[in-house]
C-alpha cells in the first residue's frame, strides 16, 4: 500500500495525502522558480523533513533518558544552488528552553540522536548540513 498519494493540481501546485491518516498538504513552486510561493515548496518540505526527523529522534532519546525536550524550537534555512537547481545546504539552528539544564553527556546523546535520524542519513552527502545547538 502506498504511503502518500500526490495529485498535480495545475499552476505548479500539488496536493499530497498521507494515506494512513488522510491528512493533506499543498505544495507550490517558489516565486524564484515560476511559482506563487503560497505554500511549502518541495525543497522546503525536504528541509522540514530533516528538522522534524532530527527533533523526533531526539525526542525518543530524551524520553528514554528522562529529559524534558518540550519547547525546543528549530529554525531551518534552506540554501539553493543555481546550476543545477538543487538544495546545496540546510542550516539547522536548535534553540533549547532556558530551563533545560543539560550535562555534557546529555548534550552529546541528543546531538548524536539528531545526526543519526533517517532523513539525515538518507540525504545525499553533497547537501551540506550545518547544525548549531544553542544549549
Amino acid at each position: 500500500m502506498a504511503t502518500i498519494e500526490t495529485v498535480y493540481l495545475g499552476e505548479l501546485r500539488t496536493s499530497a495525502k498521507h494515506v494512513q491518516s488522510g491528512k493533506e498538504l499543498i505544495t507550490d513552486a517558489p516565486v524564484d522558480n515560476q511559482g506563487k510561493g503560497e505554500a511549502f515548496s518541495p525543497t522546503d518540505l525536504l528541509s522540514a523533513a530533516l528538522t522534524s526527523c532530527m527533533l523526533t529522534i531526539m525526542g525518543i532519546a530524551a524520553r528514554t533518558h528522562g529529559i524534558a525536550l518540550e519547547g525546543t524550537r528549530v529554525e531551518t534555512t534552506k540554501i539553493m544552488q543555481a546550476n543545477p537547481r538543487k538544495v546545496a545546504e540546510i542550516v539547522v539552528d536548535f534553540h533549547f528552553p532556558a530551563s533545560l539544564q543539560l550535562e555534557e553527556k546529555q548534550r552529546k546523546l541528543l546531538s548524536k540522536a539528531a545526526e543519526t535520524c533517517p532523513v539525515y542519513l538518507s540525504l545525499d552527502p553533497a547537501i551540506k548540513k550545518t547544525i548549531h545547538y544553542n544549549w
